[in-house]
């Protein structure tokens, strides 16, 4: 693996998934690959989960690990080429980026879109230019249309769950007080369609994702409908991709013990922070059908198993 920056670059994200299971059985196996190798993480916004376990992965391999958040610790970037640089941006991506590669063995870059320029946005100028820029592999810790490791998170821990070959596995929108980006709902649209399951996306009309992320799965604007015989049941917030960044008002749509009953006795999925009793009800979350938990601690493996695979190119 050269590169992680979607489901594009696993080959098969289903054996990505097995092997991670396998790295979590015995995490330090493989100690002695990332021995005297650097991993630079960059942080473009804030982090929990990611920040823990990209960390904690990067140590079980035996690599050292460098943080920057670039709020607090960077020049601000330039992301245009051609630009007169006599305003705030200090630095030119063209001139850090190899910097940066040049200390580091692997980079892991995370950020956030806009939420203004759709077009924008989903050209992903800043991971593509880490891509282009550098000269070593680049893993994808969140960008503005995708974010993968959490994805395979969710397909280990649908694995693990897993009683039948062909789950229904539901994705539903939900609502929340602002707008968030539709990174993480896009990202595990990608995995699951290129996974053996059957894929139902749940959302109010007009909150659509895109298409090029959402085709191949059934799409449904009847919650209560899509919830039915469900076996995994993803609850995730997102922001209009057609009425670009716009919030849509519907709190009738937040997940309930009530409307876990309409499924297959469904677990419960979410990738954390979530704001409870506006996202997901306190009855909910705190329920036997919660996997939340399990699937935070999941994070760590999905990292692991990616850092795996890049090292073993090096």
């Amino acid at each position: 693996m050269k590169n992680f920056i979607s489901a594009n670059d696993t080959g098969d994200p289903n054996q990505l998934a097995l092997h991670a299971a396998e790295i979590k059985k015995n995490p330090h196996a493989n100690r002695k690959l990332g021995c005297n190798k650097v991993l630079g993480m960059i942080f473009f916004n804030s982090s929990l989960r990611t920040r823990m376990s990209t960390t904690r992965a990067a140590y079980n391999l035996g690599m050292k690990v460098m943080t920057l958040n670039v709020s607090a610790d960077l020049w601000q970037l330039e992301m245009e080429d051609g630009t007169v640089m006599d305003q705030g941006n200090a630095e030119h991506v063209r001139d850090a980026i190899p910097v940066m590669a040049s200390y580091c063995d692997v980079l892991a870059v995370r950020s956030f879109p806009t939420l203004v320029d759709r077009e924008e946005d989903y050209k992903e100028k800043l991971i593509n230019s880490f891509v282009q820029l550098a000269s070593c592999p680049i893993v994808n810790l969140e960008s503005a249309t995708l974010h993968p490791l959490q994805s395979l998170a969710d397909l280990l821990t649908i694995r693990e769950h897993q009683s039948n070959e062909k789950s229904k596995v539901v994705l539903t929108w939900a609502p929340h007080i602002k707008p968030l980006p539709q990174s993480v709902a896009n990202s595990f649209a990608q995995w699951m369609i290129a996974s053996d399951v059957n894929l139902t996306i749940t959302q109010p009309e007009g909150m659509e994702l895109a298409p090029q992320f959402s085709d191949g799965a059934l799409i449904e604007t009847n919650q209560e409908k899509a919830l039915q015989n469900a076996d995994f049941v993803y609850v995730k917030s997102w922001s209009s991709y057609t009425d670009y960044g716009k919030i849509h008002k519907a709190p009738n749509w937040m997940m309930t013990n009530t409307k876990l009953d309409l499924t297959n006795n469904a677990k419960l999925m979410h990738c954390l922070p979530v704001r409870r009793n506006v996202v997901i009800a306190d009855d909910a979350m705190d329920s036997d059908q919660s996997v939340i938990q399990e699937l935070a601690a999941n994070r760590l493996w999905a990292a692991q198993v990616v850092l795996t695979e890049i090292l073993k190119g090096l």
